[in-house]
């Protein structure tokens, strides 16, 4: 039993120093736009191409791009914003397999838990635009969707890229989940879908202008 509670301890110790780590070295980055993705397309994926366009636009607006930081839309999302000299963070995860830490980040971070990576995300995140994915992608839009439902933090902007890939699920989640009474109407507002990488700037531009006339719109997390 001693050793249980030493474990354990240590490990709240690790945690905390993945948060103050990730908090000190995130700090001051600006505003950022949070691109997540497929770790398993490949580059000849349109998904892929799209989404180098994407984060190269953002950069080029002077918004500071966030991955997961592995290879796919994560790499795209990198490569993106690296070549045209922004800042390019990849926030990645410790696995037993996939997750290998691609090359274009300035900013490069570690982590083993995925609940503190997830909280780096929402912290310094003025947008989410989401990619095709799995369960993984899917874990972080969802997670961020329940956030703002539930007030514990503010409204920013949530875009999805493809209609074709999400069109199903919100089709399922309004003749289920919404028929059902789960869910309100308004809570659908949350979310946008868009399918050409030149759709995805414009909203969040128009948040970040919107923040900057009204601070206190601006995401709780971010303080």
């Amino acid at each position: 039993m001693e050793d249980i509670k030493k474990t354990e301890a240590w490990r709240v110790l690790r945690i905390q120093s993945e948060l103050v780590n990730g908090i000190d070295e995130l700090h001051g980055l600006g505003p950022a736009v949070s691109i997540f993705g497929s770790a398993r397309l490949p580059p000849e994926s349109q998904y892929y191409q799209d989404t180098e366009i994407v984060a190269r636009l953002l950069s080029q607006a002077k918004f500071s791009v966030i991955s997961g930081g592995g290879p796919s839309i994560m790499e795209a999302a990198n490569k993106g914003a690296y070549q045209q000299g922004g800042h390019s963070v990849g926030l990645n995860i410790e696995l037993p397999f996939e997750q290998t830490a691609n090359p274009a980040q300035d900013i490069s971070l570690s982590f083993r838990y995925f609940f503190v990576r997830k909280l780096m995300f929402v912290k310094y995140s003025m947008a989410y635009v989401v990619f095709p994915g799995g369960f993984g992608t899917l874990d972080e839009l969802f997670e961020a969707i329940t956030l703002m439902q539930t007030g514990k933090i503010k409204q920013f902007p949530i875009i999805l890229y493809g209609s074709v890939y999400w069109d199903g699920l919100f089709d399922w989640i309004k003749q289920q989940v919404l028929t059902l009474g789960c869910i309100s109407a308004k809570d659908l507002d949350l979310i946008q879908i868009v399918d050409k990488p030149e759709d995805v700037l414009p909203i969040v531009a128009a948040y970040h202008d919107r923040i900057c006339s009204h601070p206190e719109e601006k995401n709780d997390f971010t303080g």
